[in-house]
């Protein structure tokens, strides 16, 4: 499975006003190219009467694919910009849209560079930064005298549980992280004497924002 790495939650939309222009910034997730594309095109079809949909991308575990697009605007003073935000969060698997309604006050290179910036900046910042992080499915079966020992412990470290199951044991599925596994186990164990069975499943990703985690 890839390294870590930081993208978006989910789709983000936050609008600004500079100088009686209207600036709208999406950004979202995404996992290919064509993804991508069919985005973009959403936002444009949704906003056919914009001056410009600039836009950016990034795909790939090592940012293999970027594009960007100025629609319009003087070169260099939108798609770089946008795509410039993309990069400096460190960000991949990314595309970001704003779109700009025109007020009727020009900006100048300048100010088109910071206004473009600003609106990529809050359509991120609306989607909301995580980071992506390598880890296993885990399924603990217990009996249930162990059941509120075991996930209150759980829950004081802070571990993502997935899901409870209740049949004749309990079955707790965990994501733990790749690295973190034979601590985990070896913390299992310790709690329960060994008295818990540990299935080790298929990989998966945990979300991490901020301090908290999240299941895929």
């Amino acid at each position: 499975m890839a390294k870590s790495y930081k993208t978006l939650y989910s789709y983000g939309v936050a609008e600004i006003e500079i100088k009686r222009s209207k600036f709208i910034g999406h950004a979202k997730p995404v996992s290919s190219e064509e993804e991508a594309i069919k985005f973009i095109e959403e936002i444009r079809a949704s906003h056919r009467m914009a001056t410009h949909n600039v836009y950016a991308y990034v795909i790939g575990e090592n940012d293999e694919i970027q594009r960007f697009s100025d629609d319009g605007e003087p070169s260099g003073t939108a798609g770089i910009p946008v795509l410039n935000v993309i990069k400096k969060e460190g960000l991949k698997n990314v595309v970001v849209v704003v779109t700009r309604y025109f007020g009727g006050i020009l900006l100048g290179a300048g100010g088109l560079v910071r206004a473009y910036t600003k609106g990529a900046k809050v359509g991120i910042d609306a989607a909301g930064i995580i980071e992506k992080i390598p880890a296993k499915s885990v399924i603990l079966t217990f009996d249930y005298t162990f059941l509120g020992r075991i996930q209150n412990e759980l829950l004081k470290k802070g571990y993502y549980i997935k899901d409870i199951i209740y049949s004749d044991r309990v079955s707790i599925v965990l994501h733990i992280e790749e690295d973190h596994l034979l601590e985990f186990q070896t913390f299992i164990n310790d709690l329960t004497s060994k008295r818990c069975d540990i299935k080790i499943e298929e990989d998966v990703y945990l979300f991490k924002k901020g301090d908290e985690y999240y299941g895929t």
